[in-house]
């Protein structure tokens, strides 16, 4: 069987390991199993950490400067949610060979391929803004112009990324990561009550209420959790590092345990603001993240400000790495080019072009004097919420492609759990955007109107799904050796009624909000 990639025949070289070609993935012990996920682990936790970037340390922070330890419980929602998208994610990389934007436009026409790789890369260069934003407050902490960091981590992301080396690039990472244990010693420093984070993990309330300001922070909190970039970056990842299905299962654990780690540091984070914050403060008291800086600093010490400055400074380096290079991705997805990390910068000017020039070009907007970085950041929260039900409508639908996936399409119980998960997500984030487009609207009332059509929407569906769907065809091989056939030779989608009706609402939905998006946001401009 011809596949899309001869992948199968390359060595996998991870931050701390090698997978020679030859392997067959034969694994006996304990301790041959843990250096293989040693050697695997990477695109997983990488995706899921890049999540915890500037914009996701400022919600936690908010959180618990705003509302003490009140919204722990939303964190472990969040931890199936991750899991799920993410491993269907997963899946399709490791299974296709090939990145998310090609897949669209090859399984559901150019016409989606390309509105989704042109709104991906739109939306990036927005969140890659606010990733310098984050880097120019963290190091104004200490005194340091954004004239001089903002440069310097341009300099810095883009000598990491065109190295020509995945494993050099994943080790940086790593790097980056590891930095990210600075968390222990903010919490030993502001000394969280164990006892109450225990309970509100898992006992839901809301300190002063259910205001419309607490449930948007609730939707922010939770919107955090799959970011249409996550999308393409990871699947796009597991295709560069050559991962395949036979060692799938590791990729999941990888995906699994940066799950734990992105919810365990971000509760970490809202315990500290909480205790540093919470205190000196109202449901209103939020600024921005230098404000929570100078404030633990105030409050607790300067040495914990200085680790709440250094937490955000790490966390806006990773989010421009892995967002910035997810662009890439999709510009190689746009141009069916195979460019990746290993390849040389003189080999692949287009990919490292792409990537210099949306670094050069975000580092700009966020030191231009005047630039409307408020705008800016609630265009990054509307856009995700504009663009989240449809990437993860058509992630579910790949991963159901019969034709695509073979016998790694999603069974029954995954897709009734997936199922409602997107729907769950797809409420949200149409709250969050609505909410940011009509700010009179009273958000309890659009929030419990959206789940009550979400709901009759799961009730409707769901069982006509159960009954609907078919077990993948039995194949003659190894199921960890089959990959996707050559994408030009697969059958088309069949052509279904409900699909039809189901894409197309998308597309209207898209064009509408997307018109009122741009009539919002130029209103805020020139007001």
């Amino acid at each position: 069987m011809q596949r899309e990639h001869s992948k199968e025949t390359t060595a996998i070289t991870g931050a701390f390991g090698t997978i020679t070609s030859h392997d067959d993935g034969g694994r006996r012990g304990l301790r041959a199993r843990l250096l293989t996920l040693i050697a695997i682990i990477g695109p997983g936790l990488i995706v899921m950490v890049g999540d915890n970037d500037a914009g996701g340390v400022s919600t936690y922070a908010q959180a618990g400067q705003n509302f003490g330890y009140t919204l722990l419980w939303t964190l472990p929602l969040l931890v199936p949610v991750l899991i799920i998208i993410q491993e269907m994610v997963a899946r399709l990389g490791a299974v296709t060979g090939v990145g998310h934007g090609r897949l669209i436009r090859e399984r559901f026409g150019r016409y989606w391929g390309n509105l989704s790789i042109f709104s991906i890369l739109f939306l990036n260069f927005l969140i890659i803004v606010t990733e310098f934003i984050g880097i120019s407050l963290a190091m104004e902490y200490f005194g340091v112009s954004p004239y001089f960091s903002v440069p310097v981590a341009v300099v810095l992301l883009f000598s990491v990324t065109a190295s020509g080396s995945f494993r050099r690039w994943e080790r940086f990472m790593m790097l980056f990561i590891a930095i990210n244990f600075i968390i222990v010693p903010l919490v030993i420093l502001t000394h969280p009550s164990f006892s109450a984070v225990a309970v509100h993990s898992f006992v839901p309330k809301i300190r002063g209420g259910a205001s419309s300001g607490a449930v948007l922070l609730i939707i922010s909190i939770i919107g955090t959790t799959v970011a249409p970039w996550q999308l393409f970056f990871q699947e796009s990842n597991i295709v560069d590092k050559r991962i395949t299905p036979r060692w799938l299962n590791y990729e999941r654990v990888d995906t699994i345990i940066g799950s734990f780690v992105v919810v365990i540091v971000a509760g970490a984070l809202v315990a500290a603001c909480a205790v540093g914050l919470a205190g000196h403060a109202d449901t209103t008291s939020y600024t921005n993240a230098l404000g929570v800086a100078r404030g633990l600093g105030r409050y607790v010490g300067h040495d914990t400000g200085a680790l709440f400055a250094l937490l955000l400074l790490n966390a806006s380096i990773i989010g421009a790495a892995v967002v910035t290079l997810a662009s890439s991705y999709a510009l190689g997805d746009l141009s069916s080019t195979h460019q990746g990390l290993n390849a040389r910068l003189w080999e692949a000017k287009g990919f490292y072009g792409g990537f210099a020039a949306l670094l050069v070009l975000a580092g700009t907007v966020a030191v231009v004097p005047g630039a409307p970085l408020g705008v800016i950041t609630l265009a990054v929260q509307a856009l995700c919420g504009l663009m989240l039900p449809s990437t993860t409508i058509i992630v579910l639908m790949l991963a159901n492609d019969r034709e695509l996936m073979g016998p790694w399409k999603n069974g029954r119980l995954l897709n009734v759990a997936a199922v409602f998960m997107v729907v769950v997500l797809v409420v949200l984030s149409l709250t969050l955007m609505i909410s940011t487009l009509f700010t009179s609207l009273p958000v309890l009332g659009l929030l419990e109107t959206l789940a009550a059509v979400g709901a009759l929407g799961l009730v409707i569906g769901l069982p006509v799904a159960w009954r609907r769907w078919r077990p993948p065809a039995y194949y003659d091989i190894d199921k960890r050796d089959w990959r996707t056939p050559r994408l030009a030779l697969l059958a088309p989608m069949p052509k279904s009624k409900a699909r039809t009706i189901l894409m197309r609402s998308q597309s209207v939905y898209l064009f509408a909000a997307g018109i009122l998006l741009i009539v919002r946001f130029v209103q805020l401009l020139t007001s």
